[in-house]
């Protein structure tokens, strides 16, 4: 089956830690720029999805497509799928969305402005499969701390094959847990594997799994994905060597701006 690939920026005005962010300048660019010609370079199809007029407005300044979306969403998931059926409305698509084995929407991060390409490419080749994410390997330039930080969740993957794999499972503790190993020597005894956050889905499945209802180990981790693992959605993954820079901070910007990327 030819699969088509649409990619969806979230982006909302309104954050705690740093409200407006999406205008904020990176390298002379606000941040939703940024994001927005580096997912071009991958994919015919980008669409902001926003519930803010400011948002929107810069969006069209330059050129952009964007929609406006509902301020009631409580993830970027749900956005996702609004904008999924814009985008249908707008292409004159009108199979019912859970038809649609032959589109996939890639759920691209609005807050990371050095997305490359390449990592929107990797996601791309993990299809057909219901969902696909990015993985990327700690590395020895990591320190235990890294390894142990539960802001990086750390994904668990099946046998890989050309840089694929299936998920196994996601979890913010260190998974595998290597017995009879000094914590210290971990990350040179193993490969552990750090979560990126981009997803792609299906536009069948995610219709499907915006409704699920919230899950005991998706409560415990505080990880939306492992909702869907317990509803028995198949996950894939890329593996990327490419890092990521999300900004969640003032100080986020202040260091990617630094950064020659």
């Amino acid at each position: 089956m030819s699969m088509k690939f649409v990619g969806i920026i979230p982006s909302r005005y309104a954050s705690t830690r740093f409200p407006g962010k999406p205008l904020a300048l990176v390298k002379g660019k606000p941040m939703i720029q940024c994001v927005y010609e580096q997912a071009k370079q991958a994919l015919e199809d980008v669409v902001v999805a926003t519930d803010d007029s400011r948002i929107f407005d810069c969006v069209q300044s330059f050129g952009g497509e964007v929609v406006m979306t509902s301020e009631k969403h409580t993830c970027g998931t749900e956005r996702c799928l609004e904008a999924l059926q814009i985008y249908l409305q707008q292409h004159n698509d009108s199979r019912p969305i859970a038809t649609i084995q032959d589109l996939v929407v890639i759920n691209i991060q609005g807050d990371e402005p050095y997305i490359q390409p390449q990592q929107i490419e990797q996601i791309k080749q993990c299809f057909p499969t219901e969902i696909a994410t990015l993985v990327r390997p700690f590395t020895q330039e990591n320190t235990l701390e890294d390894l142990q930080n539960p802001n990086f969740p750390k994904v668990l993957l099946r046998k890989i094959h050309n840089n694929i794999a299936d998920v196994i499972t996601f979890s913010r503790s260190v998974i595998p847990y290597l017995r009879g190993v000094e914590q210290e020597k971990w990350l040179a005894t193993h490969t552990f594997y750090k979560h990126i956050g981009m997803y792609a889905y299906r536009a069948d499945i995610l219709q499907d799994i915006v409704h699920l209802p919230s899950s005991v180990l998706e409560k415990a981790e505080s990880l939306e994905q492992m909702r869907w693992i317990e509803a028995g959605y198949a996950i894939k993954t890329a593996i990327t060597e490419i890092p990521s820079y999300s900004v969640d901070t003032p100080e986020d910007l202040e260091y990617i701006n630094q950064l020659n990327v």
